[in-house]
């Protein structure tokens, strides 16, 4: 069993101090619970809606890892703790919004995703700041396989294919998501996010960790939601919306062998996509949009 700790967490936009004490605070308070795993919602250290200040706030690799050492330093943590964290990354004149998996106390980063599908529409204006990702990998840690997706990316149900087929057994998928359509009991992008995350899980016979930011951005009120979702489909944990939450959920990586035995999609997939590579080539090449030539 793998203890996770998913933190939906309020940041204060621009204050990169503060917010790293925010998660040293956070961490110490759920020390009692031991989790080997801790999941921070995209762009928690400075905020998700900075416009032109990602230029001024962003990190290289390097400075984030220094910064989350000191963190995990001033722990006292007594074993390592892996910690997958938003934030708007640098290299050279270049700007991501990126995901990075750091094993504190162990091997430092594993692995760092940068966001494929940057959002342009409705309150969103992504790509006029930062550049596009254009790699899905998974990549080992000291528990399993593991991916990395950043909020829109997993919008697109290609991205988690990519994932599985690569080997995941756990999905994190760091989001910012302001609250739209209050009709229903939740807001309906938390409950379709609660969908999202159900029915890859199932699909692929994963665990999915969906960590969501919450506060109030450019008067945007970031909507919070966060859940884990087991291989079968089922929510194990969930948080709820507008306020700051700490969810505590188990994952045991040995309920995929079974989950997978009786219901094989992903060994379907493995053996059927062969098959549509040539129909994938041909509509990447002459793209039909709304059913129009």
């Amino acid at each position: 069993m793998i203890r996770h700790a998913v933190l939906q967490l309020k940041p204060e936009k621009g204050q990169i101090h503060k917010n790293l004490q925010h998660i040293a605070q956070a961490l110490s308070e759920l020390r009692r619970y031991r989790p080997q795993v801790a999941v921070l919602p995209e762009t928690f250290l400075t905020g998700y809606f900075l416009q032109g200040g990602v230029r001024e706030l962003a990190m290289t690799r390097e400075e984030l890892a220094l910064r989350l050492e000191a963190l995990y330093q001033s722990l006292s943590w007594d074993e390592p703790l892996d910690l997958i964290v938003g934030f708007y990354e640098r290299e050279g004149g270049v700007y991501y919004n990126s995901a990075a998996y750091f094993e504190l106390g162990g091997r430092g980063l594993l692995h760092v995703h940068r966001k494929v599908f940057l959002p342009t529409y409705g309150v969103f204006d992504e790509e006029r700041y930062i550049s596009r990702g254009s790699r899905i990998q998974a990549f080992d840690t000291r528990f399993g396989r593991v991916a990395l997706l950043i909020c829109e990316d997993f919008w697109h149900s290609v991205t988690a294919t990519i994932a599985a087929l690569d080997g995941a057994e756990i999905i994190y998928v760091p989001s910012a998501s302001p609250a739209r359509g209050f009709a229903g009991a939740e807001p309906a992008n938390v409950a379709r996010w609660k969908s999202l995350v159900q029915a890859m899980a199932a699909e692929h016979g994963v665990y999915v960790v969906l960590s969501s930011l919450v506060g109030l951005e450019a008067g945007k009120g970031l909507a919070g939601g966060s859940v884990v979702a087991g291989p079968e489909g089922n929510l194990l944990a969930q948080a709820p919306a507008f306020e700051e939450a700490a969810l505590i959920a188990e994952i045991d990586l040995e309920r995929l062998a079974p989950v997978r035995y009786d219901n094989p999609l992903l060994p379907d997939l493995e053996g059927g996509l062969p098959l549509l590579m040539t129909d994938l080539q041909r509509v990447m090449e002459h793209p039909r949009r709304g059913g129009r030539a």
